[in-house]
């Protein structure tokens, strides 16, 4: 089962990551996105969390969002992370506002 949460802020993840490692989750699948790529980089080496990478894309989607817009980069990888499509287009929305969103598998 894939679980999806917002949050307003690094320090908001770090207890929702903590909740999640309390029920089981193992920080190898759970993701942290951001809007800007930094931001993602930068919250996901300082909380240790995964990155969607060729593993859970395949190697062609990976290729392909090298090409794309990070909007477009944003949703294929949290397609990838277990959301649907719908539900990806609605989690990059609020990563336009400024959120971070957190999926777990």
């Amino acid at each position: 089962m894939t679980l999806k949460l917002t949050v307003e802020n690094a320090v908001q993840a770090l207890e929702e990551i903590k909740k999640l490692e309390l029920q089981g989750h193992s920080r190898d699948d759970i993701y942290v996105f951001a809007h800007f790529k930094e931001r993602s980089d930068d919250i996901n080496k300082a909380l240790d969390t995964a990155e969607v990478g060729i593993k859970e894309q395949g190697i062609l989607n990976s290729m392909k969002n090298m090409f794309t817009s990070r909007g477009d980069e944003l949703r294929n990888k949290m397609e990838a992370a277990g959301l649907t499509k719908e539900e990806a287009s609605n989690a990059e929305e609020e990563l336009d506002q400024g959120k971070l969103i957190i999926i777990a598998n």
